[in-house]
Parts: structure tokens; C-alpha cells; sequence
């Protein structure tokens, strides 16, 4: 009979879900243990099975290793679901959570929030509901892009550099070496990246192309009759008396 309800027991404990607690809080004035109790009584409710704990106490817009490190374990298949009090406790924005839960949809993870009744859905409506959440995903990319470019239109337009300023490479120098040695000891010489001396060395020979294909400019040509002058004539000479 033991062995008959061992069985049964290990049974129905392998058909449980594996859960993972996520636990963030911001600062080192609140703590992690706060969120707990409702966690597990969450868990216990839906009848999962706790499989690992992640605790971090660091502002969402820091680097998060514990956040990380579940990701890679989702990616592993260790647990069925990651549970969390609130959904902004996984992401940094908006955007961010919502990429979250997408990922973790896409490796076939669930989460279950205690403050957001409404993402514990299953069937038809979960479906939905990650259908809105990919369509504001988008959207929020396409605005983000769009105001980065505004941007940079609005700083450019003031005259600031966007972007790395471009290296000083002396053309004239390089040219002198190029017979002497090979583009990567020239770089070095000149103390430039290799790439950056042959884009400079590509655009200059570009230049010289361009400006050899340009006809030399050259002053008009006059014509014959215009270029000799006419001889004014004088006034018409008197008759002499004798004629």
C-alpha cells in the first residue's frame, strides 16, 4: 500500500506545474521577503510546484543578473511557469514587460501575476491578449524610431555631431607608404584603424575619379569676324577743287 501511494503521489507531483518566484524590489529600503507570502499562496492556490526563487534588489533601469538568469533557465526548459507580484516587476518599461512575456510565451512559459488577475487567462482569451500585447509592442517600436530620428534630424539641424567624429587620416602620408609596406602597418603608422584608413584611402581615390572625369573648364571661342575689329571709318573726304 506504501509503495501503491508513494506512486501516486510522485505521480501527481511530476503532473504539477514548476514555478519560478521572480521577486524585484527597488531600493534596499523595501525587501523581498514583503512579496512572498502572497507568492506562495498563489502558487498553492494554482497548484504549482515551486522550483527556483529569483531575488533582486535593484532598480528596473539597472542591469538585473537574477532577471538574466531566469531567461537563461526558461530557455532550458527548467519550469512551466514564472510568477510574479506585479508585471512591472519584470521589465523596464512598458515595452519591456510586454517583450517579456512574449519571450517567455514563445518558450512555452507562462506568467502569472498576483495584481494582474487578468494575464492568469487561458484559451482563446490568452491568445488575444498576446496578440494585443505583440500589436503595442510594435507599435511602441515604430514610435520609438520614429522620435530617435526626429531626434537626431532636430540635433544635426543645431549643428551637433551625432554619431563618433571622424578620425584625421593623412591621405598625403599614407599615399607615400603605400609602396612600402601593407595597409595594416600603415594604419598603425599613422595611428588609425585599418578600416577607417581604407574608407578614408576609398573615398579619396572616389574624389579623384570624379573630378578627373569633369572636363577642364575653358574660356569660349571667339569667332573670326568678331575677333578682328572693324576699322572705323572718317568722314568723307572733300572733292578737290581741281577735279
Amino acid at each position: 500500500m506504501k509503495f501503491g501511494y508513494g506512486a501516486s503521489v510522485g505521480a501527481k507531483i511530476d503532473q504539477m506545474k514548476r514555478a519560478a518566484l521572480y521577486i524585484r524590489v527597488s531600493t534596499t529600503d523595501q525587501h523581498t521577503a514583503a512579496q512572498v507570502p502572497e507568492l506562495e499562496q498563489l502558487v498553492k492556490a494554482r497548484g504549482f510546484r515551486i522550483v527556483d526563487r529569483y531575488f533582486e534588489e535593484v532598480s528596473a533601469t539597472k542591469k538585473r543578473p537574477h532577471l538574466e538568469s531566469l531567461m537563461r533557465c526558461a530557455h532550458k526548459g527548467y519550469f512551466d511557469v514564472v510568477v510574479v507580484w506585479a508585471l512591472d516587476r519584470l521589465g523596464r518599461s512598458m515595452l519591456g514587460n510586454i517583450g517579456t512575456v512574449l519571450e517567455l510565451n514563445r518558450l512555452g512559459v507562462q506568467v502569472v501575476s498576483v495584481r494582474e488577475a487578468w494575464l492568469d487567462t487561458t484559451g482563446p482569451m490568452r491568445d488575444l491578449l498576446l496578440a494585443i500585447f505583440s500589436w503595442v509592442a510594435e507599435q511602441e517600436r515604430t514610435r520609438l524610431v520614429e522620435r530617435t530620428k526626429a531626434g537626431m534630424e532636430a540635433a544635426r539641424d543645431r549643428g551637433v555631431q551625432i554619431g563618433r567624429r571622424r578620425r584625421y587620416v593623412d591621405l598625403e602620408r599614407a599615399r607615400e607608404l603605400q609602396g612600402t609596406m601593407g595597409l595594416r602597418d600603415i594604419a598603425a603608422r599613422l595611428e588609425v584603424g585599418v578600416g577607417t584608413l581604407h574608407r578614408a584611402l576609398k573615398a579619396s581615390d572616389e574624389r579623384r575619379a570624379m573630378l578627373a572625369s569633369i572636363p577642364a573648364a575653358r574660356a569660349p571661342r571667339r569667332s573670326p569676324a568678331s575677333s578682328s575689329r572693324a576699322v572705323p571709318k572718317g568722314p568723307p573726304r572733300a572733292a578737290s577743287k581741281g577735279a
